[in-house]
């Protein structure tokens, strides 16, 4: 039996990641980390990902890369289509830590860390 993957995605030096980083090792829930900064949005995952909780969430519009962006930009996002163009141009507008929870149903992914809702996630997870 395989062990169930846990792969979180965002940027290192972001305090939300560092945290949901952090509660994993604490839980000692093996996991791999996907820099966005370093290797890109995975363009590939980014339907699935809008699928399971919607562009609207995935769009982080309260973060500096939003506010800094263009008006005409911030305009031209209205659904699923625009919304994947500037999250695979501009990384730092994806809501973080994306996590995929493999070994859960299918499509288990959560957006932004939340201790109490990731206890009962990691609770289905082969600990490190």
């Amino acid at each position: 039996m395989s062990t169930p993957t846990i792969i979180v995605y965002g940027i290192p030096n972001c305090d939300t990641v560092k945290k949901a980083r952090a509660w994993l090792q604490e839980q000692g829930l093996a996991y791999q980390f996907h820099d966005f900064k370093k290797q890109g949005v995975p363009a590939e995952r980014l339907p699935a990902w809008m699928a399971a909780v919607g562009w609207e969430k995935l769009l982080n519009r309260q973060g500096t890369t939003w506010r800094k962006l263009d008006a005409a930009v911030q305009a031209g996002v209205t659904d699923t289509r625009s919304a994947a163009a500037l999250m695979c141009e501009q990384p730092s507008v994806i809501k973080r830590p994306v996590v995929e929870w493999q070994g859960g149903p299918a499509g288990d992914v959560t957006v932004g860390f939340s201790p109490e809702a990731w206890n009962a996630r990691a609770a289905g997870h082969s600990k490190a």
